[in-house]
């Protein structure tokens, strides 16, 4: 057979058996008999390469569990081989032998796993036209139209996609160019989790399908996918806050891990990075690391540690009136909450707190929240949101959205995340 032929002809049995049993590794075993194989591909075997190695494929079931390993290692060998041989002469008659097994494959004639039928439709470079003319010798149809080969690949496709197998079925639609399936079919792979699977359909289907594909990673909160796709197909434009977050996210996890310089140069200069490494740096009690920044980009607005310093000197009690502000304000009306926005934007820092009515009723729905404290360095903002979002839903939603999403204030409460939660 086959390996016999391998061996006979350029290994002594002996040293072909140390090779297929040896202790080598699992790739370095395969790449020793994939070069084997390339050899005699080499030695123009009749009828040809390629025809020679789509036979092989016919009989290789007979191998039982070994035939899927055999299968791979001769397909891609020959894949290797023509890389370099300039041409087979065979190629057609190979082709056709390729799309008649590709067929009895699919109905279950020839027992081949159906990634080795994936790869023989690309080693062999079969097209629709190849299953469309190989249906027409078998009669498989009595009307061959021209359609007749997709429909038939469509429905392997789809049983495909039923069992879950998404990457076969991704690279089978890639490979016949069917763009049938749409956004419905790239959420259910994400469903299940197939991410490389997703990714292949969306660079396949385009640019639509991969904005669809970062708005996914986005709401799933994998910001490095999300980062990856966009930097791959030049998205920035379309997604500049993803963009941003996941910038925001890298640094946080090297100022978590005390890498400031590291995550310094990361910010490439970028403004609205650098604020945020301060920010990083003042939650971290960094002062030196604050001062060393703000110096360094001109920035303003950011207490410096030795005023800090200074000022505990001189006070070591809390003076009430410093902590008079300008105004408590009162919102309840939208050119109320529009002002709040606009100022509350220009700051630096803001701290958030939520109040709502407590429920003592055990197991019972807990209300939602009614009142929201946002105060700014010198003015504090009491927004009665019950009101708000019975009058103008769609404003407070905005505004709300504009503090809590922007990257320049630095929000500050206390358990903040059972406020959110509620």
């Amino acid at each position: 057979m086959f390996l016999r032929s391998c061996s006979y002809t350029f290994l002594k049995n002996v040293i072909f058996m140390m090779i297929l049993t040896g202790n080598l590794k699992a790739t370095k075993k395969f790449r020793a008999l994939q070069q084997q194989v390339c050899h005699v591909l080499h030695n123009s075997p009749q009828p040809g390469p390629a025809t020679f190695v789509a036979y092989c494929l016919y009989i290789l079931p007979i191998f039982g569990p070994y035939c899927e390993g055999f299968s791979h290692l001769i397909v891609s060998a020959l894949h290797r081989f023509l890389k370099t041989a300039a041409t087979t002469g065979d190629s057609l008659e190979a082709k056709s032998l390729a799309a008649r097994l590709f067929l009895y494959i699919i109905d279950g004639f020839i027992d081949h796993d159906e990634r080795i039928a994936v790869k023989i439709l690309e080693v062999f470079d079969v097209k629709l036209t190849d299953v469309e003319k190989v249906l027409s010798q078998l009669k498989v149809q009595n009307d061959c139209r021209s359609d007749c080969a997709k429909i038939f690949v469509e429905q392997y496709i789809f049983g495909l996609i039923e069992s879950q197998s998404y990457m076969t079925a991704v690279n089978l639609l890639e490979h016949f160019s069917i763009r049938q399936s749409g956004e419905s079919f790239l959420l259910k792979m994400m469903e299940k989790k197939q991410f490389r699977a997703a990714e292949k359909w969306a660079m396949f289907m385009g640019k639509p399908m991969l904005s669809i594909l970062v708005q996914e990673y986005a709401d799933r909160n994998m910001l490095k996918n999300a980062y990856v796709i966009i930097k791959k197909n030049n998205l920035l434009q379309e997604f500049p806050d993803v963009h941003h977050k996941y910038k925001e996210s890298a640094l946080k996890k090297l100022a978590e891990k005390a890498c400031w310089d590291v995550a310094e140069s990361k910010t490439n200069g970028n403004r609205q990075l650098v604020e945020y490494l301060v920010y990083l740096a003042m939650e971290a009690g960094y002062s030196e690391k604050v001062d060393e920044l703000c110096n360094r980009y001109s920035l303003e607005g950011f207490f410096k540690a030795k005023e800090l310093e200074a000022s505990f000197l001189h006070r070591r009690f809390l003076n009430l009136n410093e902590l008079v502000v300008e105004d408590i304000i009162w919102v309840d009306e939208v050119d109320g909450l529009c002002k709040a926005t606009c100022n509350i934007e220009g700051s630096k820092v803001a701290g958030l707190d939520c109040e709502w009515k407590p429920n003592y009723v055990k197991g019972s729905k807990p209300n939602k929240v009614s009142i929201m404290q946002i105060a700014s360095d010198k003015m504090v903002f009491i927004f009665d949101l019950i009101k708000l979002y019975k009058d103008v839903p769609d404003v407070l939603d905005k505004c709300l959205s504009r503090i809590l999403k922007s990257p320049r204030i630095l929000k500050l409460g206390y358990n903040f995340q059972c406020d959110v939660k509620q």
